[in-house]
């Protein structure tokens, strides 16, 4: 197809050092992903390994790319370093695959790779699909198809961001509430479970975590004042396992709190604590739709069997009049025991928060000074250092976006406030390169009026409660930053064109990849933030890359389609990056 071959004659071009070289277009593999319904296409002679409980406790040390964040510290780190700062400036693409789905959400899969199988997702509009693909021979081996029920609840636009594999099965949320197995081999499914209704707003977009004999999820949906929740299911049977509310009730210690004047830091949050404590007895219930996403995968301590989770906003996301008291656990990082479900500790980084700044990156685990640590950038432009035994804190780093006006109240006429509701930091997973004991952070800056008005709950409505709205007029853009870890401090930052949304990957090649809205795929110095090459994509970079070898090479995979709630261009490209091969 003529449109087909014009894009790819686009894409076979990059740029270093301000000098543009083609690239022969005989570097691309390319063409569509076929194969139609439940596992369509499987191949006879199957390439699949099973990937062994083993397997995923030694995942940092491996050349695979094993799940989410690469291991169960969620650090995006990868052991690779045949690319390196010296020759990352000869990165071309080796393989360009198009999945030919519908154009219409965010495209942000991390694909999974094992012995050269890449497993990715789509962004779920219609349909939540899932494509296995042998890099080898780049041949589709299976395609399944999960035909959503109508959905019109999904906050903040249609996606999916991959599968947890183990044992021979494939795990994968839909769009529609349901966490659903699939045969590695074949992609037929073993079964579906229904993890919550979508009338009422939950829906599932976030890669599962497989630990031991269990299928981690959580839930998004506190747009609509859902009750959140992490599960386990047997993943063998789909059986739940265990639950724990993100949102206490009052059997459970209840979700008021401290009634904390300030943040943990002692920023002012000007709440108005007498009138909240007035009205508690009136909005007594409010915890049962209070919110609490658990949007990402969260890191896991398999030493002491400790999950880490990231909890979202309170429902409703801007009015705190209904709403008494500090709203436990919305706003925090979260340990639970990974064997049954019970909760260790919390740390709330916004008590009763106002202003839509959520825990939605996942958090990440570290060694500093000999002891572990739980790291997570927040929405609030700071990145918190917890001690992972005690959930402490031990840092707040210096900002990495501009700070103003915080923790004002919103009001009938705008206040103005800086970040605005999208961060700080979104869901963009952080990278952290454990040698030089820094996390890489993408930020957003986005000047907001945030303006009041009541609106009740209703079922399956959105409830925000309040509005947040973009300040016309004013240049929105993003930034790269390096944060040291034992200090706190800016290492090196590095402004981009546009907001930036999507996530970091970091190599023992002393690199750091990450993409933005624009198109452009970069590769930076992890030590001082110099761009050493960059690829134009076609549409907006706006998924976390995967790193991986195969057949004695180092490859880089990241999907090109596009981030739909912030209007970057849309696509449907996988990219599958290498150094030249030998002729």
């Amino acid at each position: 197809m003529s449109g087909s071959f014009t894009f790819l004659r686009e894409v076979c071009m990059r740029q270093w050092t301000g000098w543009w070289r083609p690239v022969a277009l005989a570097c691309l593999m390319t063409g569509p992903l076929v194969g139609q319904g439940s596992g369509a296409g499987a191949a006879a002679t199957s390439p699949h390994i099973v990937v062994t409980n083993d397997m995923l406790l030694q995942a940092a040390t491996s050349g695979d790319w094993l799940m989410y964040g690469h291991n169960y510290w969620n650090n995006r780190f990868s052991p690779l370093a045949t690319i390196n700062a010296t020759n990352v400036k000869n990165l071309v693409p080796r393989m360009v695959f198009q999945t030919g789905t519908p154009q219409l959400g965010s495209f942000e899969t991390t694909p999974v790779v094992v012995n050269g199988v890449m497993y990715l997702t789509t962004p779920a509009v219609p349909n939540n699909e899932v494509i296995a693909v042998d890099l080898h021979t780049q041949k589709t081996l299976w395609r399944y198809t999960h035909k959503n029920a109508g959905v019109s609840t999904a906050c903040c636009g249609p996606n999916n961001r991959g599968v947890a594999i183990a044992g021979g099965t494939l795990y994968l949320g839909t769009l529609d509430g349901q966490l659903v197995a699939l045969d590695q081999a074949t992609g037929k499914e073993k079964w579906a479970v229904q993890v919550g209704d979508p009338a009422e707003g939950y829906t599932e977009t976030m890669a599962p975590l497989v630990i031991d004999d269990k299928v981690i999820i959580g839930t998004s949906g506190a747009e609509y004042g859902i009750r959140g929740f992490v599960r386990a299911y047997n993943a063998a049977t789909g059986a739940q396992m265990w639950n724990w509310y993100t949102i206490p009730s009052p059997q459970e210690g209840g979700w008021w709190g401290r009634w904390s004047r300030t943040t943990g830091e002692g920023d002012n949050l000007n709440r108005n604590i007498v009138k909240e404590k007035a009205d508690s007895a009136k909005y007594a219930d409010a915890w049962m739709h209070g919110g609490g996403s658990m949007w990402m995968t969260p890191a896991y301590d398999a030493e002491t069997k400790t999950l880490f989770v990231g909890i979202g906003n309170p429902s409703p996301d801007l009015d705190g009049s209904i709403r008494p008291g500090d709203n436990l656990w919305s706003e925090s990082v979260v340990a639970i025991d990974a064997t049954t479900g019970k909760f260790k500790w919390g740390y709330q980084e916004v008590p009763h928060d106002v202003w839509d700044l959520d825990v939605v990156s996942p958090p990440v685990i570290a060694m500093l000074g000999g002891k572990k640590v739980v790291v997570e950038a927040g929405k609030t432009g700071w990145v918190y250092v917890l001690d992972a035994a005690t959930g402490k804190l031990v840092r707040r780093s210096e900002a990495f976006v501009p700070q103003e006006n915080m923790f004002a109240q919103p009001s009938d006429s705008g206040t103005r406030m800086l970040p605005g509701a999208n961060g700080g930091q979104e869901w963009s997973p952080i990278a952290i390169n454990p040698t030089l004991s820094y996390a890489y952070t993408e930020g957003l800056h986005q000047p907001m009026h945030y303006k009041t008005h009541y609106a009740p709950w209703e079922r399956g409505r959105l409830w925000l409660g309040s509005a947040f709205v973009a300040i016309s007029g004013e240049a929105q853009w993003g930034n790269v930053t390096a944060i040291d870890l034992a200090t706190g401090k800016k290492v090196w930052q590095v402004k981009t064109d546009q907001p930036m949304i999507g996530g970091a990957t970091a190599t023992a090649g002393g690199l750091l990849f990450t993409g933005e809205g624009n198109g452009w795929f970069k590769a930076y110095d992890a030590k001082t933030g110099a761009v050493l090459w960059q690829y134009y994509c076609g549409a907006g970079v706006n998924a976390a890359p995967s790193v991986f070898s195969m057949d004695g090479e180092e490859f880089v995979v990241v999907a090109a389609g596009g981030n739909f709630q912030l209007g970057f261009p849309l696509g449907d490209a996988v990219f599958v990056f290498g150094l030249p091969k030998a002729m």
